[in-house]
């Protein structure tokens, strides 16, 4: 049961958010934006610790998320229809747990006031990523699997469709 007290997130739909209810739950971790890699046989997805040339990997914010769609095609937008099918977005990601019916972390800046404890608290990529204008071979730069493929997969002997900072798709950049 919520009472009035309680915080829109745990009352409101994602689908009835406003925009800045939305956009507040972002915590600014920056994991969405990292480079991921889908074998194409198995459907396994590696992480990397590269990130779309965009997000500014000291403040894990895009450079420019009013145009991040104009400026990576295969950037996905998040949506209150989509966010489950993303099995891709972090564990720890606000969008997910509000949509699994979970509260947030609390780290995350609406429950602790402070928009440094995602950082603090080791979640976002800062200091952990590098940006792709940096890099050659994505391959070279994965950092681990998603929980669900963690088996032993020799992912270098395979063509894997490349992922950008938020869309899969097949070659390089």
């Amino acid at each position: 049961m919520t009472s009035p007290a309680d915080p829109f997130w745990r009352t409101t739909p994602l689908s009835e958010m406003t925009d800045r209810q939305w956009e507040s739950l972002c915590d600014g971790c920056g994991q969405c934006c990292l480079h991921k890699l889908e074998d194409s046989d198995t459907g396994a997805i590696a992480v990397t610790e590269v990130s779309c040339a965009y997000l500014d990997l000291e403040t894990c914010r895009c450079k420019d998320y009013a145009n991040r769609s104009s400026n990576v095609p295969d950037c996905v937008t998040l949506t209150a229809r989509n966010i489950s099918a993303l099995h891709w977005m972090p564990q720890t990601c606000a969008y997910r747990l509000v949509a699994e019916g979970k509260d947030l972390n609390w780290w995350h800046p609406l429950i602790s006031g402070d928009p440094d404890t995602v950082h603090q608290a080791g979640i976002s990529v800062r200091g952990k990523a590098i940006s792709e204008t940096e890099v050659g071979d994505l391959e070279d730069y994965v950092s681990g699997w998603l929980e669900t493929h963690r088996a032993n997969l020799d992912w270098r002997e395979k063509e894997p469709r490349r992922r950008s900072a938020a869309g899969f798709r097949n070659g390089k950049r």
